[in-house]
């Protein structure tokens, strides 16, 4: 006999970012909320008993009442078991958004937060076990899985699916940072499946899917809907199939265990330098914006580096206000940009600016040739002024 299910995590209801403005941020968050029908169609469409969400279900424990209400109402759609494991982001402590009135009396039948380390079984399926290591506080006082599976003992006959939350030596070796205690640490997990203990480890808290250490039975899901661009491989939910010949013994972790991940993810963090040192590299970067697909779900952050003159960098700025009302967000990356402009003659040769405007030119120039803090902003103001002109002519 085979268990099949989906493993999800870190799906963030709630969350925002500060480069999103106006409906952006709405389109943003609503895809989180679409995320969890696409996860309920995929468990119907492949016939999976059971939804397991390992941690940070919603972005933090304060997440307004329209975002509460709307999860519940997506989780209810969903036909077969889903358990919530609290992840760091909404810990199941005084204050958990788990324990409050409006998830408390709205929640659905088919929905069960994980709040202790006792197992959870699903009605009608024998053999079968869920078991959680909710995160109780926001940060862990230690190995953070270890509470899930300290007390379990081999039970022949019995399937263990552990959910937990938190980062694995084996993907932050410990000592790479102060908070290496907090760490889950691989080997004993890995005994513990080696044993029969456990069939499989679901994890979340990392936001790119990936399989940890040796046995194919430890991963992260990875966030449904990516957050960061430092994410490799988001936008992912994982389908799990475990054989259970052998179930709670030795016998069992020889058995096969099958991995597929569904993409579902809508939205795309894409960050990328360019070299711009003439008018021929403006060009190839509206081309590079114009191969982006899916550009109203698209956030893009962009390192400029080079040397232009005025006019390019007038084209630039005309550029880059073009596609900002396309895609939905663009950022500069100022803390590693290095894009410095060099007016020539030819940059004002055709601008027939008379009285105070040439003028102001003539000072504009003079002081973005000279070595003073000023020299950035007058540069700015000459390339904003020759934009003008040019408009004008």
């Amino acid at each position: 006999m085979t268990v099949r299910f989906i493993h999800t995590a870190d799906w963030q209801l709630g969350m925002t970012r500060h480069f999103l403005e106006g409906e952006a941020q709405s389109r943003f968050a609503q895809a989180r909320l679409d995320a969890i029908a696409r996860v309920g169609a995929l468990a119907q469409e492949h016939g999976a008993e059971f939804v397991v969400v390992a941690g940070d279900v919603f972005e933090t424990n304060q997440v307004s009442r329209q975002t509460v209400l709307r999860a519940c109402e997506a989780l209810r759609a969903i036909t077969v078991p889903v358990f919530l494991l609290p992840g760091n982001h909404e810990q199941l402590d005084a204050t958990s958004v788990f324990r409050q009135t409006t998830f408390v009396h709205s929640a659905p039948g088919n929905v069960v937060v994980i709040e202790t380390t006792e197992p959870y079984r699903i009605v009608g399926r024998p053999g079968l076990e869920i078991v959680g290591a909710p995160r109780m506080t926001k940060r862990s006082l230690g190995d953070p899985l270890e509470p899930g599976y300290a007390g379990l003992a081999p039970a022949p006959g019995v399937t263990r699916v552990l959910v937990g939350h938190g980062i694995v030596d084996a993907v932050m070796p410990i000592g790479d940072e102060p908070d290496e205690e907090t760490r889950i640490r691989l080997a004993p997990v890995e005994a513990a499946i080696a044993d029969g203990r456990l069939a499989y480890v679901a994890l979340g808290d990392r936001h790119s899917t990936t399989d940890v250490g040796s046995t194919g039975r430890t991963w992260y899901a990875g966030a449904p809907e990516p957050t960061a661009y430092v994410e490799t491989d988001a936008g992912n939910i994982l389908l799990v199939d475990i054989d259970e010949s052998g179930a709670g013994t030795a016998d069992a972790a020889s058995g096969a265990c099958t991995v597929m991940r569904l993409p579902v993810g809508t939205w795309r963090f894409v960050r990328q330098e360019h070299r711009l040192d003439g008018p021929e590299d403006v060009d190839a970067l509206e081309r590079w914006f114009g191969g982006i697909s899916s550009k109203e779900r698209a956030i893009v952050k962009v390192t400029l580096v080079g040397t232009l003159t005025l006019r390019d960098k007038a084209r630039l700025d005309e550029l880059l206000e073009h596609e900002r009302d396309r895609f939905a967000a663009i950022e500069e990356w100022e803390r590693h940009a290095d894009l410095a402009v060099m007016p020539d003659d030819a940059d004002f040769a055709d601008l027939d600016l008379a009285g105070y405007a040439a003028d102001a030119l003539a000072d504009l120039r003079a002081l973005a040739a000279a070595d003073a803090p000023e020299a950035v902003t007058a540069g700015d103001a000459l390339g904003l002024l020759v934009r003008l002109a040019r408009r004008q002519a």
